[in-house]
């Protein structure tokens, strides 16, 4: 393929220009002069390459750099380290080079970004580890994670030219882990973006649908904005405020996520769309002049004192403040109004990076302070919790990454943020692990209560303490930060560590006897395939004896399945490999990999699959190939975590097969309602009833009922018809 390498070459340096465009303006000379040398660098690192798309790669490193300067707010190294981000990966530049040119902070940013990189070209049992290695860099440089999350952006935003497999699998690592940290990061912007474009190559259905109907919804929704900024501005203005007032759609993914919570249509969504206030002020107003903006507009409109949320007297722990209130506004729609000042709105476009230590001249902050804390929170967990799974690990981590925040009081006063749900526990070993380790009950507001009591906004909390009380299992059943249940595992663990250790010899010694390498890849696949949790309790059960000899020997039968199923799969696949044939299933129905191969599957129970759903099969470790709904609910995680055992699946006669569906129907109830359902169902698509059960209840009514389907466009058609009967008001789909 042949390319107009001049011309190429003056886009790259307009590219450079715009970027360099908006860093003059606010870093000095010798800051500029850094960058400068990082894209010489870059562009010489790179200049034999080209993305899947055809393009010079430089066009990455530089957008991934505009990202980190304009979207995250980060400065001169930071953006010198997203130019040279894949400079060690792709080139033959070493650290040591690095370090020469930079000197050792920026050579630590990018190998630090390097370590999770390399992590992408291995795909055995290792997919997962991506993650572990992520949340490790926050123990090197925290910058290191937003300039990895500007990576991801880019991505995701070219994923076009990627296959449709590598698309959902990087779709579906993004919306597993990226989008929490980013949101965790206060990057509410950049968070919206990644969900939303997950959504587009996960179930790009959903997305189109909603994006044309935000779309034609436009001309409304900006009308809408602009009475309502005619309504309220006058009266702003009459107090000589200096202001803005922006409306925007809300993000695709979050009004999907309202439709599947609320069961709800799109039209039914009633705030799909919100108001910004932004005012000017210096700092000893700003508060003020929040609350009376607040004043104006609830006189203006009525509001909805149960959605009120004031982040401005208590920020949330990513630093995050504004005002938050939905009115009933024109038209008699409600609608979501956000009040924040220039500095606040910063903070929310740009979260943590906005208001960080790195930022030069910035005093640090009580909101500095409580991330710095939660960093710690991680990094605690990382390192007491190696025996754990990646996934149980992140499972951990993520409780912390999406929760909302309860506030509450030392003795002393002192302002305390928890996760929502926290225990008096939790907050115990927010104070201190040795606390915690020893706390017996704890006095809210005065009044004695148990370890286990749910934290309330507003509780004063004293924790009551002995030097006798030692941490127990059961204690797990109610804390849910990080950091306590990660010291009191670490407790527990430490009195079966001796047993654990015996355990593991035992199973040393049965495997060099089987003639099989003990490592941890060996022990991650029987822990799987005997339904375990951890390593430590595989190693507990063949110290107890509840796992001999047999046991192992059912998990090397099954072993030689799963790795002939593998091999099949990969860049050379063996063709030797012959497998049964299923006696009662039509084999014709489902083909799989790339060669539409015949093999014997059965359908996951998470999920209801029927013919013309998109599909994918995964390989199990213990019940061969599994078939899911491209939309069940475990597709995210097992795109992201073990893509490496999902293959491409596709149906062949779908005419031939029914499956088992079950509906939800809800709507007016009148007389001879049911009549003209089952008139539908049975009669105009002649379909197999095998169970109906509708309650009604003050006219309105609710049912399931269970087909026997052919196809989805036999589903298709029965939904339209049922829509179309006079009183009924929504009809969808269930997930097993």
């Amino acid at each position: 393929m042949s390319y107009d390498l001049e011309q190429e070459n003056k886009e790259i340096l307009a590219r450079y220009k715009d970027l360099i465009s908006n860093t003059y303006r606010t870093l000095d000379e010798e800051n500029n002069k850094l960058i400068r040398k990082a894209f010489d660098i870059a562009l010489d690192a790179h200049k034999d390459q080209r993305r899947k798309s055809g393009e010079p790669y430089i066009y990455h490193p530089i957008a991934v750099a505009k990202i980190v300067a304009t979207e995250i707010g980060l400065g001169a190294t930071s953006i010198a380290c997203a130019l040279l981000h894949d400079v060690v990966e792709d080139s033959d530049y070493t650290y040591e080079d690095l370090k020469k040119i930079f000197g050792e902070k920026i050579a630590n940013i990018v190998n630090g970004l390097t370590k999770i990189s390399i992590m992408n070209h291995q795909n055995i049992s290792v997919q997962s580890e991506n993650y572990r290695k992520l949340l490790l860099t926050l123990s090197e440089d925290f910058r290191v994670i937003l300039i990895k999350i500007a990576d991801r952006l880019h991505n995701m935003r070219t994923l076009e030219s990627m296959a449709p497999d590598k698309q959902k699998k990087i779709a579906s690592e993004t919306v597993y882990i990226y989008a929490p940290m980013a949101h965790r990061l206060g990057l509410y912007n950049i968070k919206s973006e990644l969900e939303d474009l997950s959504l587009k190559y996960n179930n790009p259905e959903v997305y189109n649908e909603i994006t044309e109907k935000l779309e034609s919804a436009k001309e409304n929704r900006e009308r809408y904005i602009e009475e309502f900024k005619t309504e309220v501005s006058e009266r702003l203005k009459e107090e000589g405020l200096n202001f803005n007032i922006k409306g925007r759609a809300k993000a695709i993914s979050s009004i999907y996520r309202k439709m599947l919570k609320q069961g709800v249509s799109f039209e039914e969504v009633f705030d799909n769309y919100a108001i910004r206030i932004i005012y000017k002020s210096d700092a000893k107003n700003e508060k003020f002049l929040a609350w009376k903006i607040y004043s104006i507009v609830t006189d203006v409109y009525h509001s909805n004192p149960s959605r009120m949320r004031d982040w401005i007297t208590q920020p949330r722990s990513t630093g995050y403040e504004s005002l938050h209130l939905t009115v009933l506004g024109p038209d008699r729609k409600w609608i979501e109004v956000q009040i924040r000042s220039e500095r606040m709105n910063e903070i929310a476009e740009k979260g943590v990076a906005a208001h960080y230590k790195y930022k030069e001249g910035y005093k640090q902050s009580s909101e500095d302070r409580n991330f710095e804390r939660w960093v710690t929170e991680i990094r605690e967990v990382l390192e007491q919790q190696q025996n754990l799974s990646t996934s149980e690990l992140l499972d951990n981590i993520k409780l912390n990454l999406y929760s909302k925040e309860v506030f509450v009081f030392t003795p002393k006063g002192e302002i305390k943020i928890l996760p929502t749900n926290a225990t008096a526990l939790d907050f115990a070993f927010s104070v201190h692990s040795d606390l915690g380790m020893k706390c017996l009950g704890a006095k809210i507001n005065g009044k004695l209560v148990p370890i286990s009591y749910v934290l309330q906004n507003g509780d004063q909390i004293d924790i009551l303490s002995s030097q006798n009380q030692k941490p127990k299992s059961d204690w797990l059943e109610f804390v849910v930060t990080s950091k306590a249940k990660s010291k009191i595992k670490s407790y527990l663990n430490s009195q079966k560590n001796q047993l654990v250790e015996e355990g593991k010899e035992i199973l040393q010694r049965k495997l060099r006897h089987a003639k099989i390498n003990f490592n941890d890849e060996e022990v991650n696949k029987l822990q799987k395939f005997f339904n375990l949790k951890t390593s430590q309790e595989l190693f507990l059960k063949f110290q107890s004896n509840e796992l001999d000899v047999s046991s192992l020997r059912k998990y090397i039968e099954s072993k030689n399945v799963f790795n002939n199923l593998l091999s099949r799969f990969r860049k050379s696949p063996a063709k030797n490999v012959q497998f049964e044939e299923p006696k009662e299933q039509n084999l014709d129905m489902i083909v799989f990999g790339k060669d539409e191969e015949k093999l014997n599957y059965s359908y996951a129970k998470c999920c209801t699959v029927i013919p013309g759903d998109k599909i994918f099969g995964f390989i199990t470790i213990s019940d061969g190939i599994k078939v899911h709904s491209d939309n069940c609910p475990n597709a995210i995680n097992l795109r992201a975590q073990y893509d490496y055992r999902v293959i491409p699946a596709k149906w062949v006669n779908a005419e031939s097969f029914k499956n088992r569906v079950k509906i939800e129907i809800e709507g007016l109830d009148r007389m001879g309602m049911i009549n003209d359902i089952t008139t539908v169902i049975s009669g105009s698509m002649g379909m197999d009833m095998k169970s109906m059960s509708i309650e009604s209840n003050n006219g309105v009514f609710m049912g399931n009922i269970n087909l026997e389907v052919k196809n989805k466009g036999q589903l298709e058609e029965t939904f339209k018809k049922l829509k179309d009967i006079n009183g009924v008001s929504r009809v969808r789909r269930l997930q097993s």
